[in-house]
């Protein structure tokens, strides 16, 4: 019997917390190796085995998939989570491409400088609000079922509903013109996998404040 996926990051969401969100809602118990000092990442250089010099590194199936796309390419259709045919990975890519663009701009503000940071909060939430949930919200809107693509769970409404906890942890009230967003949310957080890895102390990984933040330019001098 294969072993757990493994994975090689720093402890922090970056871009393998939705490898995690993926890997927990195909209810895929899965192992981490941190990244807790250069040194950590200077041996996995050295060891050659990461094929670009750099993480997120998942070990699956006997083989050691980098960059993210590939990896969550892979999860999906390992676990049937990417449709059931061409036109639909084409749709479930184009979603997930639109969350993980609004996603990083999230992911990355704790990095802002602080005198821009007011600026940046701004620029996101105007682009949350008036670009990327209208899309989202027009698409379930459009064809009345419960999920993005084909009316069945796929990585897309998984990449979505991670996002949308990360629009509320900036500021609730983002989602209030968004109902078939916010019932999204509550659906795909109720199933089982789902809800266990949002319960505390699971590896889902907290937003970074900036005593973690801090304390991370201290080791990684970024």
């Amino acid at each position: 019997m294969a072993g757990k996926p493994k994975l090689h990051y720093f402890d922090a969401r970056g871009r393998m917390e939705c490898v995690r969100w993926l890997l927990a809602a195909a209810g895929v118990e899965f192992e981490e190796q941190l990244i807790q000092t250069p040194e950590d990442l200077n041996k996995l250089k050295n060891d050659g085995i990461l094929l670009f010099q750099q993480v997120p590194m998942v070990e699956i199936d006997g083989m050691k998939l980098a960059q993210t796309r590939a990896i969550l390419n892979y999860i999906a259709t390992k676990y049937n989570l990417y449709g059931k045919d061409m036109k639909e990975r084409a749709l479930i890519d184009m979603y997930s491409e639109g969350v993980a663009d609004l996603g990083e701009m999230i992911m990355l503000l704790p990095l802002c400088p602080p005198d821009q940071k007011d600026a940046k909060i701004a620029e996101i939430k105007e682009k949350t609000t008036n670009r990327y949930l209208p899309v989202f919200e027009k698409v379930l809107k459009g064809h009345g079922q419960d999920y993005l693509v084909g009316n069945k769970l796929s990585k897309a409404d998984i990449h979505l509903v991670e996002l949308l906890y990360y629009v509320e942890e900036l500021d609730p009230s983002l989602l209030a013109n968004f109902p078939l967003l916010k019932a999204l949310k509550t659906r795909v957080s109720n199933l089982p996998a789902v809800k266990k890895f949002l319960q505390p102390g699971s590896q889902r990984k907290p937003l970074m404040d900036e005593k973690r933040l801090q304390e991370a330019r201290k080791v990684f001098r970024f």
